[in-house]
């Protein structure tokens, strides 16, 4: 048989030259930062760690405050696995809800809204649905808020939403059509992240809106950053509607 090799397109290129280019960024602003220093960098993620829980703890007291009553026909039945995998080698780091690292203090105490996957800086991240992307952003344009990063909101036509966050180069735009395990960008280590991953969460679309955190709400350090905000009723376990999830339960 004979196999034919795929040239990678011009998108799929750009984005592997900008995953380098945020590499060398992210080096040179560490070795800037904590000139090579231990007790620097150490101080500097005790920094992060305590604008995160901050922030942590407003955005769900803003969550806690939006109303929502799922109407269960409205997505679809879970364990019928509608969703493929965002990434080709799984690893799951960090389960949704109330995990024990959960339950120790971290996400304020509260439960975490989506799963972490392990990945290595530039691992490409696949769609894992066909649907539109509603928006993209980077809390990091905004000093001090340490949140999702570089991220991604794709709706579906199925009554769900998926979201990838702490990328390190998004290769998609809002308002574009997405097909199936299209690459839509690159594993990172944006936002509040102790190490490259991808955190990934799904939502239930009709509840999902994509804000200005400062128009609804004060948020310290992040009040004009825009990410993805939905009822707390809303964030919906990713592992009842991923393809063959048992396995990874």
């Amino acid at each position: 048989m004979n196999l034919v090799k795929m040239k990678p397109n011009k998108k799929d290129l750009s984005g592997k030259k900008q995953v380098l280019d945020q590499n060398r960024q992210e080096k040179d602003y560490l070795l800037k930062a904590t000139q090579n220093k231990e007790s620097e960098y150490q101080k500097l993620l005790e920094e992060k760690r305590a604008s995160y829980e901050q922030f942590t703890r407003e955005l769900q007291d803003l969550e806690a405050q939006l109303k929502y009553t799922l109407d269960p026909d409205s997505i679809p039945t879970s364990g019928q696995g509608v969703l493929a995998w965002p990434l080709s080698a799984l690893r799951i780091t960090q389960y949704f809800g109330n995990t024990a690292f959960a339950k120790s203090g971290a996400y304020a105490g509260q439960g975490h809204n989506g799963i972490d996957f392990a990945a290595s800086q530039g691992t490409p991240v696949k769609a894992s649905l066909s649907g539109v992307v509603s928006g993209v952003g980077n809390t990091d344009i905004v000093p001090g808020c340490y949140s999702y990063g570089k991220w991604i909101l794709l709706r579906h036509n199925n009554g769900l939403s998926t979201l990838y966050a702490h990328l390190s180069v998004i290769n998609v735009s809002a308002g574009e059509p997405v097909s199936t395990g299209e690459t839509i960008g690159y594993s990172g280590n944006t936002g509040y992240s102790t190490g490259p991953h991808l955190h990934y969460t799904v939502y239930v679309s009709d509840a999902v809106k994509i804000v200005r955190l400062g128009d609804i709400k004060k948020i310290t350090n992040c009040g004009p950053a825009y990410m993805p905000v939905a009822a707390l009723e809303a964030y919906l376990n990713p592992l009842d509607y991923l393809q063959d999830a048992n396995v990874l339960r």
